[in-house]
Order: C-alpha cells, then structure tokens, then sequence
C-alpha cells in the first residue's frame, strides 16, 4: 500500500506504478504534459486498478465524440482489477460512469467521494470541470471548498477555489484565495488564470496584461490547453488596449498551434479570432487553418459550449461542414436526455444567430442570439468565454442600426472595460450617428488604465 502526494492510499507498490501515479495525480491538477503518461503505464500493467481507471479518465477529457470508446477497455481492465481499495473502487465507478453518459450521476458520486475524500484532489477537480461544463458555479465553488480544512496546505486548492469564486462573482475572494495560492507555488497557472478573470473583469487591463506578462515564462512546459489559454487571456487584454500587433503576435506564436486536433485549442483559437475581428483587427487567412482542423471533427456535438465555436469557425470560412453540424445541432436537440433543455432553448437558437451572423443574416442573428443570451450560462464555458456571444450580439445591433439597444449594451459593458479601445470606437459611433458628438468625442478620448 502507497499514498499520493496529497496521502490517498492505492494499491500499487512498484516503484514505476508509484511513478505513473504522481505523474498523472501532479500532472492533471497542474497542467503539465507529464499526466499522459499514465497511458503507457496502464497498457503495460492491465491488472492495475487506479492506473486503468486514471487512464478512462484522461481520455474522457478528450471532448470528442470517441472518447468514450477509448477510455472503455481502461476502464474495463479497472473495473475487472482485484484487491482495489474502497477509494479506488469509488474512482472507477466514477470514471465508469462518465464514460457511460450519465453526467448528472457522475457529478453525484464525485460529491459522494469527496466528502469521504477530501484531499483526492484528482476528483475534486474532476466535479469542478462537470459543474463547469453545466454553467453550475456555486457547485464550482462548493466542490472546491470541501478541500478544506484537510488539503488547505495544497496550492491546487486555492486555485480551484479561486476559480469556483470568480464564476460566482465573488472576485475578492477569488482573486485572495488565488494569491494564496501563487505564494505557496508561484507557478501554478490555474491561479495566474484565475486573477486574469479577475482583473478583466474588474476592468484592470493595464495591470492585468502587466501580472500575465509577468507570469508568462512559467508556463513554459505546459499543456496545450493551460499554456495557450492563458496567452488567451493575455491576449483579450491587448484587443482592449487597441494593441494589434501584440494580439496577432500572441495567435500566432502561443495560442494557435500547439495540439491543432485538441478541442480547447480549437475554440481557443477562434474564439480570440473572432473577437480580434470584432474589434477591427485583419486576421487576413487564419481562418482556414482553424476552420479545415474543426471541419475534421464532423458533426462533434459533445459539449454545447465547443459545438457553438466549431459552428461559428466553419460558418466564417464558409466551409460546407457548418451545414452538417448544425443539421446534427437540431437533432441533438430533439433527442430525450439530461441535456436536451439547454441544446433545444439555448444552443439551437444561439447557433442559428451565430451560423446567421457569419452568413449576414444580421436580423436574424439580432433575434435568435437575443433569444438565447438571457440563459447563456446554461452551455458552459466561463464569463470570459461567453462574452464572445454578447459581443457577436453587440455587433449585429449595430449592423442593423439599432442604435438605441446597442448605446445600452455598450455602457453597460463599460462598467467592466471602461476604457477599451474597440468599445469606445464603437461607442463613439453610435453617439456620432444619434446626433451627441460630445459624447463621441469623450468615448474616443478614453484610454486603457
């Protein structure tokens, strides 16, 4: 019998099985590439309970249509294992479980463990990520406080806490328990994450870009999804700050590119590109690459929140897959499950506005995306990540002169980017077109602080 860095017990005892344990258990809660490499491991030792159940997992968090059937004979071997402790019982049956699509069930049994578990952070984690993808913070929050007091020494924690606060708009907290964090371990990127999310928020671009900027070369050596997301954020900052070679620079060499077939970095990058030309920005032809990696997915309805990204990528390049996937949008939304609410009332219309917008049906897209936005949290995805929606939204108003709801939206969105470049151009705008030059003149004498 051994224990994990944070003291759960497993079974395993060879020195290379203890190994592959912490690799995955330290690599999945930091973000480090190391993590994979329980897949070799659980190929070499198939009567390893925790290994094989570990390695479902992994392939789970692939967010694709086949994950299920990679992660089944790990599982399988897991669940056919002898002499697994009650832990590691628990954890197959939790991986087990997601694989098989129960994912309300899934978030129950992870509740379960943690409360008889509290410092398996690998589970922890794993509720954070599902109430994430259900645009469930306080479940967020409520997963990550049940750390505490047992695992309050673990920087991990604190991060996944901060987070938990951040989605519920508790962005003292948040950004505090963040900090703790970074003083137990300055490099953990989830918490850098987390204050980036707050300060956005908060409207600190200048101080925000100057924290990531500062943070940036630790996270070299990490994952796809950890190190281009947080460039990500680093980037949503200087489109507010009107730096347009700096946010090109960004795209090109950190965020786009790492693992093209991965579903994050996917909507990562076209997501950054789609704002970068909502904020007036030439992303000449990158496009293509983006949309010709998605386009290979097919019709990928795993998560609502990637499928609304894929359809807007496909839509702008005007690849002929975005008609396939939103014929499968609709059947997904016809079809009885746990989630057939959000895709039907709000991913479908979402998605019609978003395949409209890029087609210029910009009436359309005004009526469907309205529909939708009021239960956007709905799909998942954080704060950060939405407001590329309302900003499509935004954009539509102002295309179809509606002027009046667009000067609403754009001063309300000044109480979080009070100085952007892109807003008060467009601010300035609609002041100039509804006959208040004053305020058009002050909107584009307002600069980044």
């Amino acid at each position: 019998m051994a224990t994990d860095r944070f003291d759960n017990t497993f079974s395993e005892t060879s020195p290379t099985d203890v190994a592959a344990i912490d690799d995955f258990v330290h690599g999945f809660l930091a973000y480090q590439p190391k993590a994979a490499n329980i897949l070799a491991a659980a190929d070499k030792t198939p009567s390893s309970a925790l290994i094989n159940a570990y390695a479902g997992m992994l392939w789970m968090f692939l967010e694709a249509p086949v994950a299920a059937d990679k992660a089944a004979p790990y599982i399988s071997r897991a669940q056919n294992a002898e002499n697994a402790n009650p832990r590691e019982r628990s954890t197959i049956n939790i991986a087990s479980t997601w694989a098989s699509g129960n994912v309300p069930e899934t978030m129950r049994l992870c509740e379960a463990h943690s409360d008889q578990y509290p410092r398996d952070l690998v589970i922890i984690k794993l509720a954070q990520y599902l109430y994430f993808n259900t645009g469930d913070a306080p479940s967020m929050l409520r997963a990550g406080l049940k750390a505490l007091p047992a695992a309050s020494g673990e920087p991990f924690v604190h991060g996944m806490i901060a987070f938990g606060y951040e989605q519920c708009h508790q962005l003292e907290q948040a950004e505090a328990s963040a900090r703790h964090a970074i003083d137990i371990e300055p490099t953990d990127a989830w918490a850098h994450h987390a204050i980036a999310h707050v300060m956005l928020t908060q409207g600190r671009v200048l101080e925000g870009a100057a924290f990531m900027e500062e943070m940036a070369p630790r996270w070299d050596g990490l994952n796809s999804f950890m190190y281009s997301h947080n460039w990500w954020h680093l980037a949503l900052f200087y489109i507010s700050m009107g730096k347009h070679d700096e946010v090109r620079a960004a795209y090109d060499t950190h965020v786009w590119g790492l693992e093209k077939n991965f579903a994050q970095d996917q909507i990562g990058a076209a997501s950054l590109l789609a704002r970068m030309e909502l904020a007036g920005i030439d992303v000449e032809d990158r496009w293509k690459d983006v949309a010709g990696h998605i386009a290979l997915r097919g019709a990928d309805t795993t998560l609502p929140f990637l499928t609304m990204q894929y359809l807007y990528a496909l839509g702008r390049s005007n690849d002929p897959m975005a008609d396939t996937l939103i014929s499968a949008i609709k059947q997904k939304a016809s079809a009885p499950s746990f989630e057939q609410e959000v895709w039907r009332n709000v991913a479908l219309p979402a998605c019609e506005g978003l395949l409209a917008y890029t087609r210029g049906d910009f009436e359309m897209a005004v009526r469907e995306l309205g529909h939708a936005l009021p239960r956007m949290a709905e799909i998942g995805g954080s704060h950060a990540q939405r407001d590329l929606f309302e900003q499509v939204h935004l954009d539509a108003l102002m295309k179809t002169e509606r002027l009046a709801q667009a000067q609403q939206v754009l001063e309300m969105r000044r109480t979080f980017d009070p100085d952007g470049v892109p807003l008060n151009r467009m601010l300035a705008e609609v002041y100039q077109k509804t006959g208040l030059p004053d305020l058009a003149e002050a909107a584009l004498n307002r600069e980044p602080h």
